[in-house]
């Protein structure tokens, strides 16, 4: 704010510098010229001539082309004004003097190259919108549709024609060229750019108001952030848009007649380039892209993402927090607590108590009008506040945050966030690892912590981690895997989300949601599982010690409790590590073969592709033709009907996907086979 007024401060000073009566008054201020302010009116008094006088008008007619011209030159960029028009003040892009009738002197005229509001062009008719509408879906369904009709592609081109015919109508027409008389127009002595950064004068102002409430959210969340955007951005509703004053409407109008002359005025594909995120063709441009090793920050300005970050955050608190104060209940009374705890409607009271409804910024308009509707954008408010405080403050102050809110007792507090160790190092306080001498379970985990490298404190949470389900209570692990399955996996969706989050900037909450799940899911977790060898060193209650084939659920379950263990033996800068080197380099070969998609859903996009024009579209219909198996390994085979007909799996819009990935990344591709073929 201060480098935009500044800048304002010096436009202004640059075009009276170029005034002789002034050249001797400024004053130089840091090395920079500065006016006083009643120098500033002397100018403006001093550069209030008419623009053509009436008594020189044909004394200028007559002068040289050079002369003439350099006078147009000056006045080129020039605001003037004439106070009884609508609107009174316009740009000079240029200035004509010809005079078409030589028994009558006329005025020189005014040329300006205006935008027309787009409420007023054909961006903003009805007619056109709902014409383009029509286009644009019957296109996408010619170019889904397997054979194309000759009369669809008559369609299309008429429909193309005839949007063509609206946007070359005058009166419909964006941009226009405006014909003043110059005749009662008077100068400024102010220029376009100035003008433009007077215009920013309401968005600075908001700025620089809302900055100080900033300061006293500061004080109620016990934190000051260094970094004043990350905080702003974590109070940005995504209705949220930039306030030009009381009427954006006339600021773009002023902007448009004395701002910056621009070719493209108000291009959404510039603007709202990063913020589109609906329709199938946006998601899977999105999906295509590969995260960055040197990332820049996102351009997304609200909250959306913050949220995904602060919600793995505050599940990642209350599921380790709960882990400790309750040793003895399962890992299900467990996942009660912590969804009571990471609710929307509990985390909206969170919000209030910090009186985040006085900071949020939102659009109010009837988005949020509802109550219910105002809570849901305050929980998600919070997480985005817990999120940006991550980021900055790291885990130890996001975790203080959130205790001092969960509590109003001191004694309370200092319960859940002092919290006692684990039940196997209260009883070895120092390392246990003395106890591997005389147990051959111990004994052979340490092959397994030689083949990951990782030498563990407390060997036993690593037996714990390996211990099934059904094993008996024992008092070397003092129990089985499930309570740490449970932690295991909230601590690998804040590894992955905040991995994702920084690596992703051009990525939506959903979009990164998708890539999450499609990292840290059963069948993923399982491959870890068996490329590390887990299966061979599961704890089960066989007494021949024969290998066990493990069901994917139960080898993902193995991984999570390991990671559990780690995060407890070390802490969560290992287990970073770990995924980094596990999990994070199998992202490439996920979005390259599309496995963030799972089968139902691309049906689904598939058959929206192909909906009938101006009907509801049409939704895949699952009938089951056979079952086998017993009850606990079913097997069933289903079939699919779309539009009364049973349908296979060769959609249009599957090659076109596939299509577009093999443009894309054919280098990556042709490596990744490569690699693949010898493996």
């Amino acid at each position: 704010a201060k480098r935009t007024i500044y800048t304002f401060g010096l436009r202004f000073t640059n075009n009276l510098s170029q005034c002789k009566h002034c050249q001797d008054k400024l004053k130089i201020y840091g090395g920079k010229e500065v006016l006083s302010m009643h120098q500033v009116l002397l100018y403006l008094l001093r550069s209030s001539p008419a623009l053509v006088p009436e008594e020189e008008i044909a004394n200028m007619l007559q002068w040289e082309e050079l002369e003439w011209q350099k006078y147009a030159e000056e006045c080129k960029g020039m605001i003037v004004t004439n106070p009884g028009l609508k609107p009174s003040s316009v740009r000079i892009d240029q200035l004509d003097r010809e005079q078409f009738n030589s028994s009558v002197i006329t005025f020189p005229i005014i040329v300006h190259f205006g935008i027309r509001p787009a409420q007023l062009s054909y961006a903003g008719d009805p007619q056109y919108q709902k014409l383009w509408k029509s286009y644009v879906k019957l296109r996408h369904l010619l170019a889904n549709s397997p054979k194309v009709k000759q009369i669809d592609k008559q369609k299309l081109t008429q429909r193309e024609e005839a949007l063509q015919k609206i946007r070359q109508k005058n009166t419909m027409r964006r941009e226009v060229t405006v014909e003043l008389s110059s005749q009662g127009f008077w100068k400024t002595g102010i220029r376009s750019d100035v003008c433009q950064h007077a215009m920013m004068l309401p968005v600075l102002t908001h700025h620089i108001r809302y900055h100080q409430c900033l300061m006293h959210l500061d004080k109620l969340i016990g934190y000051m952030f260094k970094e004043r955007c990350l905080l702003q951005l974590a109070m940005t509703h995504p209705s949220h848009h930039l306030n030009f004053g009381m009427n954006p409407d006339h600021a773009r109008n002023s902007l448009s007649n004395c701002g910056i002359r621009q070719p493209k005025y108000g291009d959404r594909k510039v603007h709202h380039m990063y913020m589109r995120k609906k329709g199938i063709n946006t998601l899977i441009n999105i999906m295509s892209r590969l995260g960055q090793d040197d990332p820049s920050p996102s351009r997304i300005n609200h909250n959306e993402r913050l949220e995904f970050l602060g919600d793995a955050v505050v599940e990642f608190l209350t599921s380790v927090h709960l882990y400790y104060l309750f040793p003895n209940l399962e890992e299900g009374g467990l996942a009660t607590y912590r969804t009571a705890i990471v609710q929307n409607q509990h985390l909206a009271m969170l919000a209030k108590k910090l009186e985040l409804d006085r900071f949020m910024l939102y659009a109010h308009g009837p988005d949020l009008c509802r109550e219910s509707d105002l809570r849901h954008a305050m929980a998600n408010c919070f997480e985005a506040l817990i999120g940006a405080v991550y980021l900055e403050g790291g885990l130890e102050e996001a975790k203080q945050l959130f205790g001092r809110l969960l509590f109003n007792s001191e004694d309370l507090r200092e319960v859940w966030l002092n919290y006692p160790p684990h039940p196997l190092q209260v009883q070895e306080p120092l390392t246990d690892r003395q106890l591997i001498e005389s147990s051959p379970v111990l004994q052979k985990l340490t092959n397994f912590e030689d083949a990951i490298g990782v030498l563990f404190t407390h060997v036993r949470l690593l037996a714990r981690a390996f211990t099934l389900r059904t094993v008996g209570f024992n008092h070397l692990t003092l129990g089985h895997n499930q309570r740490m399955e449970f932690l295991g996996d909230s601590i690998m969706q804040l590894v992955a989300t905040e991995y994702l989050f920084i690596h992703f900037p051009d990525h939506h909450e959903g979009h990164l949601t998708l890539l999450r799940s499609s990292l840290v899911n059963n069948r993923t977790q399982a491959k870890v599982a068996e490329e590390l060898g887990m299966q061979e060193f599961a704890i089960t209650n066989d007494k021949t010690k024969r290998p066990v084939a493990l069901r994917t659920k139960t080898l993902a379950d193995l991984l999570e409790s390991f990671i559990a263990a780690l995060y407890i033996d070390k802490d969560l800068e290992f287990v970073h590590t770990f995924m980094n080197v596990c999990f994070f380099p199998r992202l490439k070969e996920f979005i390259l073969n599309q496995d963030w998609n799972d089968p139902k859903s691309q049906l689904q996009q598939c058959c929206l592709t192909l909906r009938t024009e101006g009907k509801e579209p049409d939704i895949p219909l699952y009938k089951t033709l056979q079952t086998v198996g017993p009850s606990h390994a079913r097997t069933y085979t289903v079939a699919v009907y779309f539009k009364g007909e049973r349908i296979g799996y060769n959609f249009p819009q599957m090659a076109h996907q596939k299509r577009f990935i093999e443009r894309k990344y054919r280098q990556e591709l042709k490596e990744m086979r490569r690699e693949r073929d010898r493996k």
